[in-house]
């Protein structure tokens, strides 16, 4: 079929892809034997090249098989962004395992809903984390702890060596001296890349209980090639800083697995500081550079920004959330460097739609990339296709979509339907065929029948100079069934300065009526994912569970 969307795509994009059926591992062995001395990690000043990372891993494949670790097994890696993530990811998927990334964030209740959830029989994490596992497993079906330091990976160290082996821990396997004592793996498991999984990726939990999507070997490679093609990368060439954490599928797939299979370089950055970000940009001087909304907000309120040179940056990007106007504009300002929108999920590897370099309009999340079909169904019964224009349920169909949820069929089948996977996000197609993301289903607020889009309201407090971040979600009232308030976190510099009954007066002169928050609190900070994404959920649950 002639999609609109065809006549926007780069010129060396084609329309569809052939996709090699390989494993996500095959993309690591493959660029270790065409690019063996060049740096895959820089951590802390240490340098793994793809030669070491490769071995590193298939050396913890021959350990976790040792200790009886099979086919289909769960391995959850509840780690930082350190060397040892990479290792074990890779090294799991190589001796036949399904990956189950924790966040390093989360806590008892967190990690013991994952991995029981998940039934996973090993996890490797950090000495400092281990309480937390040990506080949990009787509940779950871990088998094995595998444990690992900080140290050990970095300050001139590298996981593996002998002399750098873990310090003992009680009930736990030293991960440097299982790798250190154990030889090379050739992965002799068979391994059907489209039917196999690789991932047990959970869902970030913004709209209630993580669910975990079915990812296979060949979803993750269908989505790294496209976005490899889609940007024109050149194998051995790019190199990325990577703060996002890689137990996020934004982190994980389209930062980390992407730039292993071109063999780039990864600049890895355990979490976000703003300082050590913009020191890496000169010293790096990366082709690709990744965020969400709230780093760039803080990126842009750090002084170094005005001293950062992005030139060597081709690629400035953000996805998870939407990107306030506003601060697209600024960063465009300061950096003279757009920042271009994709839009995705978790179930879907995560990407479906990515804007052309050069394109750049307001609330615009692209066109849908290769062998990737996105339409707009109306909101009530999701049967009906809507025309350009008119805003409704944003579903996807392409090869990087799940297989569906784990161990829950309900899910699934309202997810996954004739093909389609249901988003739950809300928007809006043109006539030329590109999307525009206008807000989640779920936060839609209903003000005596009228529709007031979070986004839109936040987008204009966004523009205030006080405002820093700002979350809108519905309130009750008793007369209009609910309306909107605002929770904003003021810039230093305002603080105490600025009153939200000025922020409200500001939102008259630039809205409609029912869509001025009728009240606004400020705070210091507000919830947020482990990725960087403001948790409306949270604050919604909290002002109805106390009334308004």
């Amino acid at each position: 079929m002639d999609y609109p969307w065809y006549r926007l795509y780069p010129p060396h994009v084609p329309r569809s892809i052939e996709y090699p059926l390989k494993t996500v591992f095959d993309n690591l062995r493959e660029s270790a034997e065409k690019f063996p001395e060049r740096p895959a990690i820089i951590y802390r000043d240490v340098v793994y090249t793809y030669r070491e990372l490769n071995e590193l891993a298939e050396r913890f494949a021959s350990a976790l098989s040792e200790t009886g670790s099979g086919k289909g097994d769960r391995i959850a890696i509840y780690l930082p962004n350190i060397p040892q993530f990479v290792v074990a990811y890779y090294g799991g998927m190589m001796s036949g395992g399904t990956i189950v990334a924790c966040n390093a964030m989360y806590r008892e209740k967190e990690i013991e809903y994952q991995l029981k959830d998940s039934g996973a029989r090993v996890i490797v994490t950090l000495d400092e984390l281990y309480p937390v596992v040990e506080n949990v497993k009787e509940n779950t079906d871990l088998e094995e702890i595998i444990v690992t330091t900080r140290d050990e990976a970095g300050s001139g160290s590298k996981i593996g060596l002998i002399d750098s082996l873990t310090p003992r821990v009680e009930g736990a396997k030293g991960m440097s001296e299982i790798i250190a004592h154990s030889k090379r793996f050739r992965n002799d498991v068979e391994i059907n890349p489209v039917e196999d999984l690789a991932v047990l990726q959970y869902t970030g939990g913004t709209t209630g209980v993580p669910k975990g999507a079915m990812l296979t070997h060949y979803n993750l490679v269908v989505d790294m090639v496209q976005e490899m093609t889609w940007w024109n990368a050149e194998e051995g060439e790019e190199s990325a800083i990577i703060f996002l954490p890689v137990s996020h599928i934004y982190g994980m797939n389209w930062c980390m697995n992407a730039h292993i299979y071109v063999g780039g370089t990864i600049i890895l950055q355990e979490r976000f500081n703003p300082e050590d970000v913009l020191s890496a940009v000169n010293r790096y001087r990366p082709t690709f550079f990744y965020g969400v909304a709230t780093a760039y907000i803080a990126l842009l309120d750090h002084p170094l920004i005005k001293e950062t040179d992005f030139s060597s940056v081709k690629v400035c990007f953000s996805a998870a959330a939407p990107l306030p106007v506003e601060v697209k504009r600024r960063w465009k300002e300061v950096t003279d460097v757009d920042i271009i929108e994709a839009w995705g999920l978790t179930e879907a590897s995560p990407c479906l739609t990515c804007t052309p370099i050069g394109m750049v309009r307001d609330k615009l999340i692209g066109v849908p990339i290769p062998d990737t079909v996105v339409k707009v169904v109306d909101i009530d019964t999701g049967k009906k296709d809507l025309p350009p224009g008119e805003v409704g349920e944003l579903v996807g169909k392409g090869p990087q979509v799940m297989k569906g949820y784990w161990n829950k069929p309900e899910e699934t089948e309202n997810a996954l339907r004739n093909g389609w996977l249901f988003t739950g996000d809300l928007g809006y197609m043109d006539e030329d065929g590109c999307f525009y993301f206008v807000d989640r289903k779920k936060d839609l607020i209903n003000v005596s029948g009228y529709k007031v889009w979070p986004d839109e309201v936040e987008n204009v407090l966004y523009t205030h100079p006080a405002v820093k971040e700002v979350a809108v979600v519905s309130s009750p009232d008793p007369y209009r069934g609910e309306v909107p308030k605002a929770f904003v976190v003021l810039r230093e510099e305002y603080r105490g300065k600025i009153t939200p009954e000025q922020l409200i007066e500001f939102c008259r002169e630039k809205l409609a009526a029912y869509k001025v928050p009728r009240k606004i609190e400020i705070r210091d900070d507000l919830p947020k994912t482990p990725v960087g994404k403001i948790l409306r959920r949270v604050l919604r649950d909290e002002e109805w569970s106390r009334g308004g």
